[in-house]
């Protein structure tokens, strides 16, 4: 009886030990699962937070370059660069997951460089807009001042032969000075409300379409440009159909002409000048811009070319490029 006894009880023991065992193995098994799967948690959100992190840096330098480009295009510059960096962002921004970090960094570096360039390139086209602000305001004043003193020897003229009575002589000589300074004042007049070309670039275009500053350029490979230039806005000048002439002087000294292409001349001075190519615009008065498209055939030759620009019997505008 003793024996049964303690052969249960012994039974009895091992039955809770094995449960024991059972419970420690589930527990350890338990700790090796929440580990693994806190690991596993714990790197998702990483490159999760490394994919919200650089959609805020392009989101933001994307913001920068808009402003940037805004500047530019109201100062009249180019902005072909800053569009191409906002297309690559966008692109950037669909594959962020994609992306390795060193490489997103280059990235960035890139589009900082590329503020800073833009930067020093506003800064440079604001102070030549303020030099040429300056300058119309001051043509502007001068303009008003001598049509103050036209309107001044017209009335002279006119009340002088109502009212002193000049001796006939007298009164001939003194009509031919006023005339004559009348005359000058208007052709002050008439040059002060003249067309103003500023900011005369030349771009070279290659067979697929694409534009690069022409200087520098191989000359064989250059056979069509791109002129082109804003004219000034002046209170003086009217708001009408306007003929501007454009003149290719090369190397030589020769200007380049082909009349199957549209050369011709025109009177200046004085003197017939040999144009390369002309157009017609309607002058809106509101600093437009105004380009030429012009094709050569055989190429341009090496070296420095100027280019001329006139309207309405002025020289209007001056630049130049360089082919090698």
């Amino acid at each position: 009886m003793e024996s049964e006894n303690t052969k249960v009880k012994e039974s009895g023991l091992k039955r809770r030990v094995l449960l024991l065992t059972i419970l420690v193995c589930l527990l350890v098994g338990w700790i090796l699962v929440d580990k693994l799967v806190f690991s596993t948690g714990k790197s998702q959100p990483s490159q999760d937070e490394f994919v919200e992190n650089a959609q805020d840096k392009l989101d933001s330098v994307s913001e920068q370059l808009n402003l940037r480009l805004i500047q530019i295009k109201k100062l009249g510059g180019k902005v072909n660069e800053l569009e191409t960096a906002k297309a690559q962002i966008l692109g950037d921004q669909a594959h962020l997951e994609d992306i390795d970090p060193a490489e997103f960094q280059k990235k960035i570096s890139f589009y900082v460089h590329l503020l800073g360039l833009k930067d020093a390139e506003i800064k440079k086209l604001t102070k030549e807009n303020v030099n040429l602000t300056k300058r119309n305001d001051s043509l502007s004043r001068e303009a008003q001042n001598l049509k103050v003193g036209l309107v001044t020897i017209q009335k002279a003229l006119k009340d002088s032969s109502k009212t002193f009575g000049l001796k006939a002589r007298e009164l001939s000589e003194r009509s031919r000075v006023l005339e004559i300074k009348n005359k000058e004042l208007a052709d002050k007049v008439s040059a002060a409300a003249a067309l103003r070309a500023e900011g005369v670039n030349v771009y070279a275009i290659s067979s697929r379409g694409k534009e690069a500053t022409v200087n520098n350029q191989k000359a064989k490979k250059v056979d069509k440009i791109r002129v082109m230039f804003h004219l000034q806005e002046n209170t003086l000048a009217s708001k009408e159909i306007k003929t501007i002439f454009l003149r290719i002087i090369e190397p030589t000294g020769s200007t380049i002409s082909d009349y199957n292409l549209g050369s011709g001349s025109f009177e200046f001075k004085g003197r017939d000048l040999t144009f390369t190519s002309r157009q017609r615009i309607f002058y809106e008065n509101n600093h437009q811009s105004v380009e030429f498209i012009y094709t050569r055939p055989n190429g341009f030759k090496n070296g420095k070319h100027e280019i001329e620009l006139y309207a309405e019997g002025y020289l209007i505008g001056l630049g130049t490029f360089e082919v090698r």
